[in-house]
């Protein structure tokens, strides 16, 4: 009996290393994922500040990201232009979501008194203008830089009508070339595109200040 259950003992460990060397049972040293956010500018990174009335609302969103980017893994692309996803090294949230946020908060630091609002906002929110974002292209080569493309508008709600649109493009060198400094590089970009909407944003509302006192003076 004692023989029965040795033998019986010793093929089930032998099953278990072979199963186990086949990655059929999970291994409690297998390496831990690692996690990346995208982080907002910083108060010595600010090279120029926009003045907007507190009484103009802006909303930031919808922000559209490329579907085979908006995933957990972190997307690189490799020499032979085949995507790369990493196994162990992704995003904390949602690149859509991230980029929202991070425009959101790079516009609260360049634009002084104004109040902002992230889609969706409550239809009892009386915004004037909507940024609307949509990320064309994201080409990342960790070893090399980063190639970014976004088209993005401005619709004044009140006039119910678009007045402002382009297609922005950023070259960012990756560096460190590792994931986290893809993700510095990523949140560099996000930076500059925001430097952009936030001087037209100023632009627009100076333009929307001067045709009222026109209309004023006609009156």
């Amino acid at each position: 009996m004692k023989q029965k259950s040795f033998v019986l003992c010793t093929g089930v460990v032998c099953i278990f290393f072979v199963l186990a060397l086949h990655g059929c049972i999970s291994v409690t040293n297998s390496q831990t994922p690692r996690f990346y956010t995208l982080r907002a500018i910083a108060d010595d990174q600010i090279s120029k500040k926009f003045n907007i009335s507190s009484q103009v609302i802006i909303g930031i969103g919808p922000v559209e990201i490329p579907e085979y980017l908006n995933r957990p893994h972190m997307v690189t692309q490799n020499k032979d232009r085949t995507l790369n996803f990493a196994q162990f090294d992704r995003w904390g949230e949602s690149l859509d979501l991230s980029f929202k946020r991070l425009i959101h908060e790079d516009l609260s630091a360049m634009i002084g008194g104004v109040t902002l609002q992230m889609f969706p906002w409550s239809f009892a929110i009386p915004v004037k203008y909507q940024v609307v974002v949509s990320v064309m292209q994201l080409e990342s080569v960790l070893d090399k830089d980063l190639f970014f493309v976004a088209q993005w508008s401005i619709i004044d709600l009140e006039r119910k009508e678009m007045i402002f649109t382009k297609r922005s493009q950023f070259r960012q060198v990756i560096n460190p070339h590792s994931y986290a400094g893809l993700a510095q590089a990523l949140s560099d970009v996000c930076i500059s595109l925001s430097s952009e909407i936030a001087e037209e944003l100023s632009l627009q509302a100076a333009n929307a200040n001067t045709r009222k006192r026109g209309q004023g003076v006609r009156r």
